[in-house]
């Protein structure tokens, strides 16, 4: 019998992934477990494998191809199943869902898939029915699952005007992202002039930019951002650095100012609960973290991520320092799994590493805080009466105000400011 196995959905929100390698060809033997394709995802890059024993009579896309979950991946001959057999067998795939174990290779994906199959299927309401006498002919309903009716209204597309591919011409998500990308990426009544050919350069988004402009328009559509700007005298900070530094080195250890920034912001969530805390709305109620994540903005050339450094507050700034190298050494060589990246809780980003000093930071949604971190420079201060040389680092922190009173925003970046002036006092 023939067996066709489909992208899985590997969780953590993953609809789609893009073909960077076919580690097989058509007819070639697999055996469950082995690696048929690396796929990359807008979170990590994944090698996918095979969850049957057999021979490949057919493989579905090329090299670059963008596909959604539930989309064909192979088909599989399996050998020695047929009739009876293969009807039996067909019963057992009919479960809602299949797991199996991932190899984690590089950058990818540790845990367990789960294989949406052909009957998982969610039944349908009435929307898009235009008028009630429509509405009581149950054979003109549309036909779509939910997932696909909640992608279409945040897309803004119409799904009346969508034709299914599921059973019974059902909308599934897949046809609605197919409807989007024709709409952006192929644009209707677009001429380019040959002679202007060369005036312009095309690049196909990739998972990771795809994914970064839709969560920054999903963070300024539901959350109220509330920005508040403040600058810190850091001579004491950079005196520590500056004595530590070589011993730090010895240790194959590069201490620079990011973990006590991480130490200062840990220390400070835990005197203001609603920094580190979300609103669920669905349920009516605030959710309070007990435990404090913060993620780092790493710029890397693919793009932006956010690795999470977990439990912060319990981690002194040797072991801060270790976990900033580990995980941005990861980030730049693609190496991050979906763990180093979940359950983050606050969200730093240090635009002043490469010369920045304020900016307007997106929150991290649905968190309910970012802080901004510009560069330290020589700045005139007035000091026991005196005008001294300062060394100032400017701080931007952005609040979702739905959660964070501007009292509160600014007592908790007071906090952040006193660790920061007087950093041994992180250290008691």
């Amino acid at each position: 019998m023939r067996y066709i196995f489909k992208f899985p959905d590997i969780g953590e929100g993953i609809t789609e992934g893009t073909i960077l390698e076919w580690y097989v060809k058509k007819g070639q033997s697999v055996k469950s477990g082995d690696s048929l394709v690396k796929m990359e995802t807008d979170k990590v890059v994944a090698d996918i494998p095979s969850p049957k024993n057999g021979v490949l009579s057919a493989i579905f896309g090329n090299v670059g191809e963008t596909i959604n979950v539930d989309d064909p991946l192979v088909e599989i001959e399996i050998a020695g199943i047929n009739g009876e057999a293969a009807q039996e067998l067909a019963k057992v795939e009919k479960k809602d869902s299949e797991p199996f174990e991932v190899e984690e290779k590089g950058y990818g994906v540790v845990g367990t898939l789960e294989i949406a199959k052909d009957n998982a299927i969610l039944s349908s309401s009435m929307e898009g029915v235009e008028n009630k006498q429509e509405a009581d002919k149950i054979q003109k309903k549309i036909l779509a699952t939910p997932v696909a009716r909640a992608m279409a209204k945040d897309l803004g597309i119409d799904i009346n005007q969508i034709k299914g591919t599921g059973p019974a011409k059902r909308i599934m998500k897949s046809d609605i992202q197919r409807t989007y990308n024709n709409r952006y990426e192929k644009p209707l009544g677009l001429k380019t002039e040959t002679n202007q050919e060369n005036l312009v350069e095309y690049e196909s988004l990739s998972q990771i930019r795809k994914t970064i402009a839709k969560n920054m328009i999903q963070s300024k559509q539901n959350a109220a951002h509330m920005s508040a700007f403040e600058e810190v005298e850091v001579s004491g900070l950079i005196n520590i650095r500056n004595k530590y530094k070589e011993q730090f080195a010895k240790e194959d250890l590069s201490l620079s100012y990011l973990p006590f920034i991480l130490k200062a912001v840990a220390l400070s969530l835990k005197n203001h609960k609603s920094l580190n805390s979300e609103m669920d709305l669905n349920n009516n109620r605030m959710v309070y973290k007990k435990f404090i994540n913060i993620g780092m903005a790493v710029d890397t050339e693919n793009g932006l991520v956010v690795p999470v450094i977990k439990n912060t507050d319990k981690l002194s700034i040797k072991e801060l320092t270790n976990q900033v190298r580990i995980l941005s050494t990861k980030a730049r060589e693609r190496k991050l799994t979906l763990e180093d990246m979940k359950d983050g809780t606050f969200t730093l980003t240090n635009y002043g590493s490469i010369g920045g000093l304020f900016a307007v930071p997106i929150i991290n949604y649905p968190q309910a805080g970012i802080l901004g971190i510009g560069r330290i420079h020589k700045k005139p201060i007035v000091k026991n009466n005196e005008i001294v040389i300062g060394n100032i680092l400017p701080l931007s922190l952005s609040v979702d105000h739905r959660i964070v009173d501007g009292g509160e925003t600014t007592r908790f970046i007071n906090d952040i400011k006193a660790y920061l002036g007087d950093p041994v006092s992180m250290l008691f």
